[in-house]
């Protein structure tokens, strides 16, 4: 899953865990139907520049799987190296952060390194545009709602959360101008996707105008929570330490549908680049989340009175591995598409749009003190 996650487009991937590669690789191919959105990974490639495990799995098990990690990584020209200290090399990214670095075999492993200039630094190049689709295509044109998807690099399960959950699905290139065909749709998701959010300001722009103007629900995760940021007028910056894992806790500051304030929820999360948490917060607007560990903001919302629906996290509420605390985050927002869609036509009376976006009832545990 991270390895064909398109936010780890140009990155050189450490896993900690020491023994990889022995479940094997799936055949990555899925139906295109109203529960897949035509692959069982999270895109159809590899998409980190490379890969670095302590141990290999050189036999591997599993009864979905057709070839091994090398044999995987090797059909898809992507290099790999093993019987590396992966635990050393840890403890260095977590004292200096994120690190430009290369891998190096044979007589290049033993010359001495590159000047610091000679390294390329992908954080310059805008890697949405390269991993964003570059024409619009559906997906379960046959759903009850339809949503608009700003593709900034879109892991196939985000598609799939929304199609599984009875959504026709329009995937658009990530500077696609939305306000052109909005009328069409009943919501915008704006999805995840790699790199600087600085190089994707045309998007910001678009955005600020539908934010303005049109009055349906809106949510974005990671990359599309920045670009939401920035159009509300926040300024994004980067992490000396990014927020990586499957581990990550949050508190919600705000309630809204299945999210309680003052609740932790157990999160993944994968980004370099944060928003900044700014006093006052910008008019109609106020934080969501917020990290346990460091205080940045891991979500924003639109506020009561400013009269709008609209939601962006930093973190992933449909992590395919997990946590799934947040996974609800995706039927609130499709609710909340489908009660516009009712009061829009006239069809329904307030008090069935409301019935519409009460949140599931979420178990209750009793702890004794």
């Amino acid at each position: 899953e991270s390895m064909t996650d398109p936010s780890y487009r140009g990155q050189i991937l450490v896993f900690t865990t020491p023994l990889i590669g022995n479940y094997g690789v799936p055949h990555n191919k899925a139906p295109f139907d109203s529960q897949d959105v035509g692959v069982i990974l999270e895109s159809q490639n590899i998409q980190c520049s490379a890969v670095i495990v302590g141990d290999v799995a050189e036999k591997f098990s599993h009864y979905t799987a057709v070839e091994s990690l090398a044999s995987w990584c090797h059909r898809h020209g992507v290099p790999a190296i093993t019987g590396v200290d992966t635990r050393a090399i840890t403890r260095l990214l977590r004292d200096q952060g994120t690190t430009l670095g290369r891998v190096a075999v044979g007589d290049d492993a033993s010359a001495p390194a590159p000047a610091a200039e000679e390294f390329w630094d992908p954080s310059k190049e805008n890697l949405v545009d390269q991993v964003s689709t570059k024409t619009p295509y559906e997906l379960n044109p046959s759903g009850s709602v339809k949503i608009a998807v700003l593709d900034f690099g879109a892991k196939a399960n985000i598609l799939r959360s929304l199609v599984r959950r009875d959504a026709a699905v329009t995937v658009l290139p990530w500077n696609y101008d939305f306000n052109a065909i909005r009328d069409q749709y009943d919501g915008l998701f704006l999805t995840n996707g790699p790199g600087d959010p600085a190089h994707c300001k045309e998007a910001a722009l678009k955005l600020r105008r539908t934010l303005q103007e049109w009055n349906k629900p809106v949510f974005g995760i990671c990359m599309g929570h920045q670009i939401i940021g920035m159009a509300a007028g926040l300024d994004a910056y980067r992490m000396t330490f990014g927020n990586r894992g499957h581990n990550q806790p949050v508190l919600a500051l705000a309630s809204s549908g299945s999210i309680k304030a003052g609740r932790v929820y157990v999160t993944s999360q994968n980004h370099q680049y944060a928003l900044k948490l700014e006093d006052p917060f910008p008019q109609g607007w106020e934080p969501f989340f917020i990290n346990c560990n460091d205080s940045s903001v891991e979500g924003i919302k639109s506020t009561e009175e400013s009269g709008k629906k609209i939601w962006g996290v930093q973190f992933h509420p449909e992590s395919a591995g997990g946590p799934l605390d947040t996974i609800e985050m995706f039927t609130d927002f499709v609710l909340e598409c489908k009660a516009h869609k009712l009061k829009s036509s006239g069809l329904a009376s307030k008090k069935t749009v409301d019935s519409f976006v009460e949140p599931l009832a979420t178990p209750q545990i009793a702890v004794q003190a």
